[in-house]
């Protein structure tokens, strides 16, 4: 009988939780408080301290972390922001509704991570962020990074959405820039059971502007200081978060282990993602890249092996993205996009499932020779 590998299940992954998710569930229900309640303040406590940072303010998704984010600066419209070319679209919708223009930078080839080299050159009159993306649970390469952001004055936005517990030497992502913005979908290495989001910020000013505008502009019921958003991580999901940030750590080892049996064992013509001493990736996804990337996800999948492509199409080309960028001259995002494929990396596989993989893609390699 074919032997099946789900990409991913997250009732598998969420099982070892279930019980401690359902006293949860029942807490909240019965205290009758579901909004920016007691759960919501222990939970982002936890995670500030998790983190490292000063502060964390709950928000509804990862999207609206990087709006608020900007929001918090005022920044003028028109006002560029510097962001990776081959990051998810949602890194550049928030550049876009908040009124900015984005200004898209090739990554390094190898890290998948914005080009250090490339950012400068980028840089105009109306620069006035960076926006980061440590894409699949790897850190961006930050002191080059740090370096051009005080040299030209700039603020520097995270997105740490792929990166909860990711290092930096001996620094968490988050914990760099004026703001860390986290998304908590449920596929996250920190998955909520719905929609969450939070930023962490070391300021304690721009921690007060980030609560303001996820409720209406409000600190205090009816008063209103400034024009804000409905965005607030609701009391459910942040008791369920609680539940899973304590096994975070155990979460990401366990990623670690699985990330490394395929880089020791899998054929050197696959390219494999790059390991490095001063980084600690949490592989939220485990990439690697193969010319025939369309047919290798093919006969994957006649092998009874589900993948997924972190991403078929560069922003550039996406049909809304028409107009935005003053090019569409991106060959290192294309070259990624056109040749990536995501490995099964879960809580909720076994070293088994990963051996099955592993056997069947050295197979296709022989087979591709």
């Amino acid at each position: 009988m074919l032997k099946t590998v789900e990409y991913e299940s997250l009732a598998a992954v969420n099982a070892p939780y279930l019980e401690r998710l359902k006293d949860a569930f029942g807490r909240v229900a019965e205290k009758g408080w579901y909004i920016l309640g007691g759960e919501v303040k222990a939970f982002e406590s936890k995670f500030a301290e998790f983190i490292g940072a000063r502060n964390c303010i709950g928000v509804a998704s990862g999207l609206d972390a990087l709006i608020l984010s900007l929001r918090a600066f005022n920044f003028a419209s028109g006002d560029e922001v510097i962001v990776p070319s081959n990051t998810y679209i949602a890194t550049i919708l928030s550049i876009i509704h908040c009124g900015l223009k984005p200004v898209l930078v090739e990554p390094d080839i190898k890290t998948y991570n914005i080009d250090p080299s490339k950012i400068e050159e980028a840089i105009t009159s109306r620069t006035k962020a960076i926006m980061i993306v440590h894409l699949y649970g790897k850190a961006c390469d930050m002191q080059p990074i740090l370096e051009i952001k005080h040299k030209y004055g700039l603020k520097l936005i995270e997105d740490c959405a792929q990166s909860h517990g990711a290092m930096y030497g001996k620094k968490l992502t988050g914990t760099f820039g004026e703001f860390g913005a986290f998304s908590f979908y449920p596929t996250k290495n920190l998955g909520a059971i719905g929609d969450a989001g939070a930023v962490t910020a070391e300021d304690d000013d721009l921690a007060v502007t980030i609560r303001r505008l996820r409720n209406y502009g409000s600190d205090i019921k009816y008063q209103n200081e400034i024009v804000g958003y409905n965005s607030r991580l609701d009391e459910l999901q942040a008791a369920l978060l609680s539940v899973k940030l304590e096994s975070l750590n155990l979460l990401n080892a366990h990623k670690r282990k699985l990330a490394s049996m395929y880089l020791n064992q899998l054929s050197d013509r696959f390219i494999l993602p790059i390991i490095s001493d001063n980084f600690y990736d949490v592989f939220h996804i485990f990439a690697v890249r193969h010319k025939k990337r369309d047919e290798l996800r093919q006969y994957l999948l006649k092998n009874g092996i589900k993948t997924e492509i972190h991403y078929p199409i560069p922003p550039h080309k996406q049909k809304a993205m028409s107009g935005v960028f003053d090019n569409d001259n991106f060959p290192i995002s294309e070259e990624i996009h056109s040749t990536v494929l995501s490995l099964p990396i879960s809580y909720g596989h076994t070293e088994d499932d990963i051996n099955y993989v592993i056997d069947v893609m050295n197979k296709f390699d022989k087979r591709d020779k």
